[in-house]
């Protein structure tokens, strides 16, 4: 089953404005979602760029227990790992090895890099401990999901 993810500040396989990029503000897109199955007791998201000159997708976000009810998240959301809004979210390392959102960032002239936001409906609520990166995310997750979704960004520094 797939989730519907979409933004406000762009549409799949557009680019991403630049106030939501390490070259602005630095703040995260406003995301809504739709389709949740039945059973959806947590949401996670991670958002991963595969274009990065690394040997891993460089992430820019790691995002989970996100109530199951939940249908989205503000612009801005705090870079804290315990998060009030939306309650009892908590955020993960990304590769700048920060908590929270951080804005693409992609080496100049390195061409178009593709942000990919993949949200996760989970029939559980992961309690997880200790520096939370995507790879220990990823593992907790396992047998857990019911749907999955994404939502593509792009960005290009010249």
């Amino acid at each position: 089953m797939n989730l519907k993810v979409q933004s406000s500040a762009f549409s799949n396989n557009e680019p991403i404005p630049k106030k939501f990029t390490g070259d602005g503000a630095d703040v995260s897109p406003a995301l809504a979602w739709s389709g949740a199955p039945d059973g959806t007791k947590a949401f996670a998201l991670i958002c991963d760029d595969p274009d990065a000159p690394s040997a891993e997708p460089w992430v820019h976000w790691v995002i989970y227990h996100i109530a199951g009810d939940a249908a989205g998240l503000a612009e801005d959301v705090p870079k804290e790992a315990a998060l009030a809004d939306p309650p009892g979210a908590k955020q993960g390392r990304n590769s700048f090895g920060k908590i929270g959102y951080g804005g693409p960032a992609p080496p100049k002239g390195h061409g178009v890099h593709h942000y990919h936001f993949k949200l996760y409906a989970l029939d559980a609520p992961l309690e997880l401990s200790g520096p939370v990166d995507k790879n220990h995310l990823l593992h907790a997750m396992q047998g857990h999901v019911l749907a999955q979704g994404e939502l593509v960004g792009t960005y290009e520094r010249k």
